[in-house]
């Protein structure tokens, strides 16, 4: 699982932190360019060799209604915006997780505030239905082998139930972690060195396309300057980095507006040049109707290139890093 995070190249940033066009796959233009007319039986040729009847144009999200309202997970910038708290990180792994299990992809996940140790107790949380606290305490333990328990004794009953559900969990997902990456960011990380990771992963896995997750985005901009001011700067390297590398991109911001924050749509406004901006937060209203520990969150895709806006009901349970689908509102 670390092998990527072994070999990172640490390149210095390019002029302007954009990515150079010879970092990502041969661009369009090298080749003899031709007009729409010229290329038209070659499109109509391509598209009648597909049968496959498909009800979405990308990748399978693994929630439904996100995968309706999207048109499935395409190349481009996702920015996923959100107050603390809310549970982006979670949602973000958890997309991760469902992308690689449902459509045989691999992935990358690049955190700056989460250890990898945490991010797979949510993982590990979330498909064993184990509480990730329980998890956490006996962590040293569990943790040898990705959350696989070694035995200390010969009998399976030195182990609680817990640990065996877990210890099946694992070993079911196994085969589609075995496509996913985690990576440890510093304070050296660029849009560059991250750009070099992901080329790594696709020589270690034979592959051109993966799903590229990144957490806390805005520390990838200039400490000295306020949110504010990194937002379009940041937004539009990783939009550059998406289209260059021809991959689907989910970056984290956070919304730290407090009680002064913005409504939702006004982020659509702000970030131009992402394919989806999606806008998390609390729903006051519909979590009175849930018990604990439970929460009722809403997901407004504010701007969508590819296919609908409107809003998205899920349940989120915290112990266990898992969302749910609610009805659509």
């Amino acid at each position: 699982m670390d092998r990527a995070h072994k070999s990172m190249k640490k390149n210095a940033p390019c002029p302007g932190g954009i990515i150079p066009l010879n970092s990502g796959p041969v661009m369009a233009d090298e080749q003899p360019l031709k007009s729409e007319g010229e290329q038209l039986e070659e499109i109509l040729d391509d598209l009648q060799s597909d049968h496959a009847v498909k009800e979405i144009a990308g990748w399978e999200s693994g929630f439904a209604n996100l995968s309706r309202a999207l048109d499935g997970i395409r190349p481009g910038l996702h920015l996923l915006i959100g107050p603390p708290g809310v549970g982006k990180t979670s949602f973000a792994k958890q997309l991760l997780d469902q992308i690689a299990m449902r459509n045989n992809a691999a992935g990358a996940f690049f955190s700056f505030t989460e250890a990898k140790k945490e991010l797979r107790i949510k993982t590990l949380a979330r498909l064993s239905n184990v509480d990730s606290r329980e998890i956490r305490r006996g962590s040293a333990y569990l943790l040898h082998w990705y959350g696989v328990p070694r035995l200390r004794g010969n009998e399976l009953d030195d182990i609680s139930p817990s640990w065996e559900k877990l210890k099946r969990a694992a070993e079911q997902a196994q085969s589609w972690l075995d496509s996913l990456y985690l990576v440890e960011c510093s304070g050296n990380t660029t849009i560059a060195s991250i750009a070099a990771q992901i080329d790594e992963i696709k020589k270690i896995r034979n592959i051109e396309q993966l799903t590229v997750v990144i957490d806390d985005c805005q520390r990838l901009g200039e400490i000295t300057q306020s949110l504010d001011a990194r937002l379009p700067i940041v937004v539009e390297q990783l939009q550059s980095l998406a289209m260059n590398l021809e991959l689907p991109v989910l970056a984290v911001w956070p919304d730290l507006g407090g009680e002064a924050k913005a409504a939702p749509q006004a982020w659509a406004e702000r970030v131009a040049s992402a394919e989806v901006v999606m806008v998390m937060e609390n729903d006051s209203a519909r979590i009175k109707q849930l018990t604990e520990p439970k929460r009722a969150v809403t997901l407004h895709i504010v701007k969508n290139r590819g296919g609908e806006k409107g809003k998205l009901a899920f349940d989120f349970f915290p112990a266990f890093s898992k969302f749910t689908e609610a009805e659509s509102q």
